[in-house]
């Protein structure tokens, strides 16, 4: 049966998610994801889109994206294609690492433009990795507020206000929201990577497995269901992390 045709967006923001075949880690490095941003940038050049946000996450990507003078199927086949080039290299495999058609919706109010906004940058926080959005590394939320690097902030920081010192105030304050935003979802359920568990653990005040297992049976437990509450870990991954056998880590609640 042939695929249907990918909705056209009559103002040409498309958010975007691009995974990993079969819920495949497509990060598994630090420097596999300043990669990615530095294809991002490079072929912003070429393609001439427009870059309005960005998270990085374990197995996918988020993207709100303008096409300018290209098609954006033809420019996601350049990123992907680039990408899986270096990542394949890298660690000596073959084949394909993204799912072969990346999930779009069209954008085209203002105001689901921020929703969409807003839902990328939160991403890691609605996650539980960060404990705010302003501490996400791999999203673009800062670059609306110091240094600008692929992101085009004009174009939302211009509908808020023409003071831009009050345009990024009111930005600030819009993305700290609580909300329960709904916009295109990737529905392959997320598998963390033991460095964001760890983070997260540090996050929690827990430096090392050592300190963890030196902790009263209350706290220690507190923070095993704290960790229990993140989407994609499992109880082997957590034992393994911790050094605290799978069988106690089960019996918390």
């Amino acid at each position: 049966m042939p695929r249907s045709a990918r909705k056209r967006s009559r103002s040409g923001i498309y958010h975007i998610i691009l995974r990993g075949v079969n819920q495949q880690t497509i990060f598994e490095d630090y420097q596999d994801k300043r990669r990615f941003l530095e294809t991002l940038s490079r072929f912003k050049e070429i393609s001439k889109y427009q870059i309005f946000s960005y998270c990085l996450m374990n197995n996918h990507v988020h993207l709100l994206i303008k096409e300018v003078e290209e098609e954006i199927s033809l420019a996601m086949k350049r990123i992907s294609s680039s990408y899986v080039f270096w990542y394949n290299e890298k660690y000596e495999r073959s084949g394909h690492l993204f799912q072969e058609r990346f999930k779009s919706e069209s954008v085209e109010s203002r105001d689901y433009f921020f929703t969409v906004l807003r839902y990328i940058h939160q991403n890691p926080l609605k996650a539980g990795l960060v404990k705010d959005v302003f501490s996400s590394r791999w999203t673009s939320v800062n670059e609306y507020i110091d240094h600008t690097n692929i992101i085009d902030i004009d174009f939302a920081l211009n509908h808020i206000s023409p003071d831009r010192k009050k345009a990024i105030e009111m930005y600030i304050e819009y993305m700290k929201q609580t909300n329960e935003d709904q916009c295109l979802e990737d529905r392959v359920r997320e598998r963390r990577s033991d460095i964001e568990v760890r983070e997260y653990l540090l996050q929690l005040g827990v430096f090392n497995t050592s300190s963890l297992q030196k902790m009263d049976k209350e706290s220690r437990n507190a923070i095993l269901t704290r960790l229990k509450t993140l989407n994609g870990v499992s109880i082997r991954q957590l034992a393994r992390i911790t050094g605290v056998s799978k069988s106690v880590i089960q019996r918390v609640q």
